[in-house]
């Protein structure tokens, strides 16, 4: 466990947690957070390329607020890109939390929901799970140790899991090699790989991902340069090595996802968080591509 300053007008030592052990679900990555004091002027959302579940402990309040002042409050659920635009904020005080990032390959089935049917807005997970999730609450209130809140909440993820179908062979494929390529790939040659018209790759990966193909591409590559900003990289040098156009490109994109310019981002309090909690976000291992499903060796 590790600490960190969060807010930077009223400083809140934030607790950060990292399981200890990997767990069963591939796909499936955890954080615990504890704010013992207030979320002063509230922490403004950073968006990232997966979906996002918040499961408070016990007596924890908090509340996320967008940008048309809808609220949402305790456990919850979020689509990929959550935050975008920056008029995202959570709100809290004494808040602790299991935040769980889900790949949108394994997230429809541990859920429950269709990343597609999340949207951009955060939901309740009193509204997906029904009195599951009050239970769950409780039961991970009486959990003294992180690891062991770590180790039920990734029991609980694997149940939910077994026997649920995957999303398409062919989408996880088209998913795994924009992650790989860090956004920087075409979405017309990914549907020529595949041997598919555009519309019918924008279709069957917006249903089963929950964004379009273009719009995901775009969000990882976002994700990789944001982290490379956080961690003192010049956004000429991040523009350059990250597949934009020029320094403007990117400068329209962070402004896009997170209402800051490039320079002043890398002092947002959610990222400085996240690279506590994710070390080495956005900077995913280039695996070597594997062929298709349907093309391999049988």
């Amino acid at each position: 466990m590790g600490s960190l300053t969060g807010e930077h007008d009223a400083p809140a030592v934030w607790d950060v947690a990292r399981p200890q052990r990997s767990g069963r679900v591939a796909g499936v990555d955890m954080a615990g957070f504890h704010v013992p004091g207030p979320l002063a002027g509230g922490l403004r959302v950073v968006p990232h390329p997966a979906v996002t579940l918040i499961l408070e402990i016990g007596a924890s309040a908090s509340t996320v607020e967008d940008d048309a002042g809808r609220r949402c409050g305790g456990s919850l659920v979020a689509g990929p890109g959550f935050g975008s635009g920056g008029g995202v904020r959570a709100w809290g005080e004494h808040a602790r939390c299991v935040q769980v990032r889900l790949s949108p390959l394994v997230a429809g089935a541990a859920l429950g929901v269709c990343p597609a049917d999340l949207g951009g807005s955060p939901v309740s997970l009193d509204d997906v799970w029904g009195r599951e999730a009050a239970r769950i609450r409780e039961q991970l209130g009486e959990i003294p140790s992180w690891q062991d809140r770590f180790a039920f909440t990734d029991a609980l993820l694997a149940r939910r899991l077994r026997g649920r179908s995957p999303v398409d062979p062919a989408v996880a494929w088209a998913w795994r090699r924009i992650v790989a390529g860090r956004g920087a790939v075409r979405v017309d040659h990914l549907a020529d790989e595949l041997g598919w018209s555009r519309k019918r790759l924008w279709s069957r990966f917006r249903s089963d991902i929950g964004i379009p193909p273009k719009s995901a591409a775009k969000l990882v590559r976002f994700d990789h340069a944001v982290h490379r900003l956080v961690a003192g990289e010049s956004p000429a040098r991040v523009a350059a090595d990250s597949g934009y156009h020029d320094q403007p490109h990117l400068h329209r994109d962070v402004m896009e996802f997170t209402g800051a310019t490039p320079v002043t981002v890398s002092g947002e309090p959610f990222l400085t968080v996240d690279e506590r909690a994710w070390p080495g976000a956005g900077r995913p291992v280039r695996p070597r591509f594997a062929a298709p499903p349907w093309e391999r060796v049988r």
